[in-house]
C-alpha cells in the first residue's frame, strides 16, 4: 500500500491528519509559505503523535540559499528535532540551484542517524540524476520532489527519472498538488511507495475588524482538512 505523508502546521492539523489515515507527518509552521521550521513548543507536543513525524528545518521563506548565520539556526533546530525524537526535512542550495554540499554535509552530520528527507530544493537542480546520487551520499532516505515543476503531476517525467535513478536506494516522494483527484494518475506513471500532500483548505475568514485595520491578517492561511486526508487515503488504499 502506498503510504501518505501529510504536512501540517498545528496540533489541530496533526489530529486531522491522524484521523484521516496519514502514515507520517511533516511538521511545519506557515503552510502558506510552503512550510517553515515549527515552533519549539509545537515540536515538543508533536513528539507524542502516534505516527512518525519529521520536522521541517527551514529558517525563513524564500529561496534555499542560506548563509552561515542561517546555518547556525538550522543546526540548533536539528538539535530540537533530535531532542524530541523527530525526523528532519531539510535542504540547501547554491545560487546556481545545485545542492549546497558543504552546508548539507554539516547539517547531515548534525542529524546523525535521524531519519531525514531532502526537500524541494532538489527541484532547482540542473541535473536530477546527479542530485539523487548526492542525496544518497549524504545519507538522506527520502527526496521530496515535484519534478522541477509547479506540481508533481506536471513534473511526473522527472519524478520517473529520479525514481529510476534511485534503484531502490532512496525513496522518491512526489509532492506539490497531490490530491485524491490526481494521485492515481501519478501512481500509474511512477510506482512510488509514498506520496506527500498538504490536504489543506483555506482557513476561515479572519473577520475581526481591528485585526484587519492593523494588518494582523493572513489571507492565504491554510488548515489541514481531515476529509481531504480521508479522500486521498482511500485512493491510495485502493490503488
Amino acid at each position: 500500500m502506498t503510504l501518505l505523508e501529510v504536512c501540517v502546521d498545528s496540533l489541530s492539523g496533526i489530529q486531522a491528519a491522524v484521523e484521516g489515515g496519514a502514515d507520517r507527518i511533516e511538521l511545519c509552521s506557515s503552510l502558506e509559505y510552503g512550510g517553515l521550521t515549527p515552533f519549539a513548543g509545537l515540536a515538543k507536543l508533536a513528539s507524542s503523535t502516534p505516527i512518525p513525524v519529521r520536522m521541517m528545518v527551514r529558517p525563513r521563506a524564500g529561496d534555499f540559499v542560506f548563509d552561515d548565520y542561517e546555518l547556525a539556526i538550522m543546526i540548533s533546530d536539528i538539535e530540537t528535532a533530535r531532542t524530541n525524537h523527530l525526523g528532519v526535512v531539510l535542504g540547501a542550495s547554491l545560487p546556481s540551484g545545485a545542492l549546497d554540499m558543504r552546508r548539507l554535509e554539516i547539517l547531515c552530520q548534525m542529524a546523525g542517524d535521524t531519519p531525514r528527507t531532502l526537500h524541494r530544493c532538489v527541484d532547482l537542480v540542473p541535473d536530477v540524476e546527479e542530485a539523487v546520487e548526492q542525496a544518497i551520499a549524504l545519507g538522506f532516505d527520502t527526496i521530496l520532489t515535484s519534478g522541477r515543476q509547479l506540481s508533481a503531476e506536471a513534473g511526473i517525467e522527472d519524478i520517473a527519472k529520479m525514481h529510476e535513478a534511485a534503484k531502490g536506494r532512496i525513496t522518491i516522494m512526489p509532492g506539490s498538488g497531490v490530491s485524491s483527484v490526481n494521485a492515481r494518475r501519478i501512481l500509474n506513471r511512477v510506482p512510488v511507495s509514498v506520496v506527500h500532500a498538504s490536504c489543506s483548505e483555506r482557513a476561515p475568514a479572519e473577520d475581526t475588524e481591528g485585526a484587519k485595520r492593523l494588518g494582523f491578517v493572513s489571507p492565504n492561511r491554510r488548515v489541514t482538512s481531515r476529509d481531504k486526508v480521508l479522500e486521498l487515503r482511500a485512493v491510495l488504499s485502493a490503488h
